[in-house]
């Protein structure tokens, strides 16, 4: 496993007032301009020792990003210590402890590390069987990977680790030999790599998919669905790998409809299907945009007992928002549209932008423009391999109405 080999100092900093406040509430992020003082000039990676400006008394740990607006990335509040290859290792066992009631349930598919969530702002580890995929999202972790990944590997007994890169860190990490998509311990066989959820067996493409190759955290919802799809006809809008697709036909469904516009997508689904021996003549799949293949979908009179909709993160900044809620609408006026007389339409948002609040009330205002009738069934969040430890770490939020 060749890991860069990163010189790294601690730094002395002061914030102002409001920013100590946060910092004393645990939220895990300083903004460039909530420093009055830090000795000497940090370089990205760099550990902080944060202070009370006016006692001068320890308040927190952390690591410099000269990279960020969010310039230090909170580790530990409160505690006195040193972030060493002990304190990874500390917080590592507790994050895996938290996932373990998951590994009790024939699955084999979790969220490891759940970035700041876990104190690992910024680094993201999924595990797929024997593999695991660690998403990196600011170049602060690169001095400590050396410590992280062993510590990983003998907690998960993983064979590999891939590092996937966000856009703005692939120059940083050519800098020191790490390329999206790199393995860095063990040797794949494949690109796609097989793994269990509640029983069911995927594939996760962890080399080029998506994030890390599966979108694990809708793993409640797809158990849901499957369990309320037995003799139905079922909708799975931006169905990626078809996760809801395979749990609703494993449910026992008449037929499914998978709809996304990535034809490598439909095909991982396709396979994800035959790798549960499930019926492909009841499983079609349709390569089009979200919005225009629902259009068709309306022309053509189709309606479907239940309907999944799922779209990508709309809102990825604050000035997104009203376009955001526009795309929102419209897609709930169309799933409305395709829900057949006591059918269930489930809505979900990945937007972190876009607040729970905000996302049900949008969702409300359409199906009372819309004048139909409808019970509201359930709101669901996030499962236990994504726990959430401030309000901005909140995403994902779905919900279940029938309609009359």
């Amino acid at each position: 496993m060749k890991l860069p080999v990163i010189d790294t100092k601690r730094l002395a900093v002061k914030l102002k007032p409001a920013a100590e406040i946060m910092v004393k509430k645990g939220h895990p992020w300083v903004f460039e301009d909530s420093i009055v003082k830090c000795s000497p000039n940090g370089q990205t990676g760099d550990i902080v020792v944060i202070f009370d400006k006016e006692k001068n008394q320890f308040l927190a740990l952390g690591l410099y990003d000269a990279d960020s607006p969010i310039r230090i990335k909170i580790l530990e509040a409160h505690k006195k210590g040193q972030i060493n290859e002990a304190w990874f290792k500390n917080a590592a066992r507790i994050a895996f402890s938290k996932r373990q009631p998951l590994l009790d349930s024939k699955t084999n598919g979790y969220r490891l590390i759940h970035g700041e969530n876990d104190l690992f702002p910024g680094f993201i580890a999924d595990v797929y069987g024997d593999t695991m995929v660690v998403k990196l999202y600011s170049e602060i972790w690169f001095p400590y990977l050396k410590w992280i990944f062993p510590i990983l590997l003998e907690l998960t007994k993983c064979k590999n680790i891939v590092i996937r890169l966000n856009r703005k860190l692939t120059l940083k990490g050519n800098e020191y030999g790490l390329t999206d998509g790199i393995v860095v311990h063990g040797v794949l066989e494949s690109e796609e790599v097989p793994f269990l959820e509640n029983g069911l067996s995927f594939k996760a493409n962890v080399i080029s998919g998506h994030k890390t190759g599966f979108f694990l955290d809708h793993r409640q919802n797809r158990i849901r669905i499957g369990e309320l799809a037995k003799d139905k006809k079922v909708l799975d809008v931006f169905c990626y790998a078809g996760g809801f697709s395979v749990h609703a036909m494993s449910g026992g469904a008449k037929r499914v409809v998978s709809l996304d516009i990535s034809k490598q997508a439909l095909e991982v689904a396709k396979q994800n299907m035959k790798l549960n021996g499930l019926s492909l003549s009841k499983h079609l799949c349709i390569d089009d945009d979200a919005f225009k293949g629902l259009s068709k979908l309306v022309y053509q009179k189709k309606t479907f007992d239940i309907v999944v909709i799922d779209p990508p993160s709309f809102a990825k900044s604050k000035t997104d928002i009203p376009k955001a809620k526009e795309s929102y609408k419209k897609l709930f006026q169309l799933g409305i549209k395709l829900t057949g007389k006591d059918g269930i339409l489930m809505l979900a948002s990945c937007s972190s932008r876009v607040t729970a609040t905000a996302f049900y009330s949008w969702v409300e205002e359409v199906l009372i423009s819309e004048d139909v009738h409808y019970s509201f069934l359930e709101k669901t969040y996030h499962d236990i391999d994504h726990p959430i430890s401030f309000p901005e770490g909140a995403y994902l939020k779905s919900v279940y109405y029938k309609i009359h």
